[in-house]
């Protein structure tokens, strides 16, 4: 079964009771977890880092904003507490070691590694020592890059698995890379998934369908509403028909069709299947040529339509009126 990962990232915009909110609504659209990012600004950035999206001059700098957008560890246990009341899992992507040490107070079932934090061997060092699973994001990533993660995650004995991720926001479709998720299924033999930044739900449908058994998406109430992450993310509604598809394809998964017996359509069958009949008044000792027949509902009640070759060039019997059924006895 498909694990449904819808990430909130910064969308609660520093605010936590907005991000309570968010836990809320998403609880209502059937994932399986919700995500959040840990940004200790301290710990992980500096006045030199340079916006990706300047999308406020509320911020003079990338360093402020992570200020902004910290929790204390008070309202971080407040906030997991929220998401296994309401029956889903709290995520969270760490993006210093000291957010691993926040995170493992605050107690977490797994850590989802971002897309820019693949190659810090510094970081998954911290997160292998917990010996928790992990979920790596490929977005940045060249094979060798991920190779090299790969032989380190697996050297440690840790358990993981890959999203493909093409990081563009909002990406579009010819960088969706889904192509990829068979390659990273056969190259490390583990569990793929996709994470998605496209902000439509067919995207994560056609990931289903190629065999991702993880995906993630960034959540928002409004697409429209500030943050560098918005315009690439889904709105409520569209979530909760993304996990009804996906469940939907599960089901589908889970019951194959044997194409060679049709056993059960046999009622259908003689419903929906036809019998020869004549299309025009026809003489005894007429020769049945391909423009004298029509084939009509239902089967049974005359040579079945699929027969018609057969038929061709034999000899009538008797007289037959326009749309009767033409049977066997009806021929020489």
């Amino acid at each position: 079964m498909s694990f449904i990962i819808a990430e909130i990232a910064q969308a609660h915009e520093g605010s936590f009771e907005k991000a309570l909110s968010y836990i809320d609504a998403l609880s209502e659209t059937g994932v399986d977890a919700v995500k959040f990012q840990v940004h200790i600004a301290d710990a992980e950035s500096s006045i030199y880092e340079p916006f990706r999206i300047k999308f406020s001059d509320r911020y003079k700098t990338r360093f402020d904003y992570w200020k902004h957008m910290e929790f204390s560890l008070e309202e971080w246990v407040q906030l997991k507490a929220r998401c296994e009341e309401k029956g889903i899992e709290f995520m969270a992507s760490p993006f210093s070691n000291a957010a691993v040490d926040l995170l493992e107070r605050v107690g977490v079932k797994r850590y989802k590694i971002g897309s820019g934090e693949v190659n810090n061997f510094l970081l998954l060092e911290k997160i292998t020592r917990t010996g928790k699973p992990v979920i790596l994001s490929s977005g940045m990533s060249s094979f060798e890059e991920l190779d090299a993660s790969v032989y380190f995650l697996r050297s440690k004995k840790v358990e993981f698995s890959i999203l493909q991720c093409t990081t563009a926001y909002p990406t579009q479709p010819e960088n969706y890379g889904l192509n990829v998720i068979p390659e990273l299924k056969e190259r490390y033999g583990v569990k793929v998934g996709y994470s998605d930044h496209s902000a439509k739900i067919e995207t994560c449908i056609a990931a289903t369908a190629l065999g991702a058994e993880i995906l993630e998406f960034h959540a928002v109430f409004d697409r429209d509403s500030p943050g560098p992450d918005a315009s690439s993310s889904l709105e409520m509604d569209e979530i909760t028909q993304l996990v009804t598809a996906v469940r939907d394809l599960e089901t589908a998964f889970k019951n194959p069709i044997d194409k060679s017996d049709n056993s059960s359509f046999r009622e259908l069958k003689n419903i929906f299947e036809k019998s020869l009949a004549v299309n025009k008044d026809l003489a005894e000792g007429h020769i049945l040529t391909f423009e004298n027949l029509e084939a009509k509902k239902p089967k049974g009640h005359g040579v079945d339509a699929s027969e018609f070759e057969k038929i061709l060039g034999r000899r009538l019997k008797k007289d037959l009126k326009k749309w009767d059924f033409l049977q066997s006895s009806d021929l020489e």
